[in-house]
């Protein structure tokens, strides 16, 4: 688990951390319980009904219809088929999971509540030690900065407990929330892919972060537990860099 200490006070006076948490609720699926937290946020796998409630967000809108901030048009289907995708995304991913490709969709619930996806992947990470991210915000959560810290969470994860040496992440033109996260991060342009996108030619930005350029922000701490035991099943079974 990664974790942040939260600004609200927790019953015993201390500070709550956000978490980043690779199990669930009503069952152990996964080898290991990993738990990401940041100050607000905390970001896990979600539980059944959580993930319900993920889909309901889902459901409610993501971004202006008039827009499409994603390669892949998910959003463009209608809200029942949007919830049933993001649930059946959930179990396709990890049932897929395998050390030379993974991917973990993280829940992120800010203040206990369910505001969207951040996902981190890798393919041969033992050897490549590089990450990509993607994420989807509730468009009723967007503007509060959530997107920034969510991010930070994944990427704590990856360079601090993982011995990531870069990461990855796309953004389409004219997504400037997106561009606006990963500048503030210290990513930088790393080449442009055109793709076709609602019949219209979009520049689909790749940006990257090296371990050079990552900073850990003593502002906003993270805490991460429940890690060990999925380190072989990430391939990185040390925190160590090579």
């Amino acid at each position: 688990m990664v974790s942040t200490p939260s600004r609200a006070k927790t019953g015993g006076g201390g500070a709550a951390a956000h978490r980043i948490i690779g199990g669930y609720d009503d069952a152990e699926l996964a080898p290991g319980r990993p738990r990401t937290a940041h100050p607000r946020l905390e970001l896990r796998l979600p539980g059944l009904a959580e993930l319900d409630a993920l889909g309901d967000l889902a459901a409610e809108g993501v971004h202006d219809p008039a827009e499409m901030p994603f390669a892949v048009p998910w959003t463009d289907a209608p809200p029942a088929e949007r919830a049933r995708a993001v649930a059946q995304y959930h179990w396709k991913t990890l049932g897929e999971l395998r050390t030379e490709d993974w991917r973990l969709p993280f829940a992120v619930f800010a203040d206990g509540v369910p505001v969207g996806i951040q996902e981190i992947a890798a393919r041969d990470f033992a050897v490549a030690r590089t990450v990509h991210t993607g994420s989807w915000l509730g468009l009723r959560h967007q503007g509060r900065g959530i997107g920034t810290e969510m991010r930070r969470a994944v990427l704590h994860l990856a360079f601090e407990e993982l011995g990531a040496e870069a990461a990855i992440t796309s953004v389409l033109g004219g997504n400037t929330r997106s561009m606006g996260v990963s500048r503030r991060l210290g990513y930088r342009d790393n080449g442009i892919t055109w793709i076709s996108l609602r019949g219209r030619r979009r520049a689909d930005h790749r940006m990257l972060l090296e371990r050079a350029d990552w900073r850990v922000d003593p502002a906003h701490p993270v805490r991460v537990t429940g890690l060990e035991r999925c380190r072989s099943l990430l391939g990185c079974e040390t925190p160590d860099r090579p």
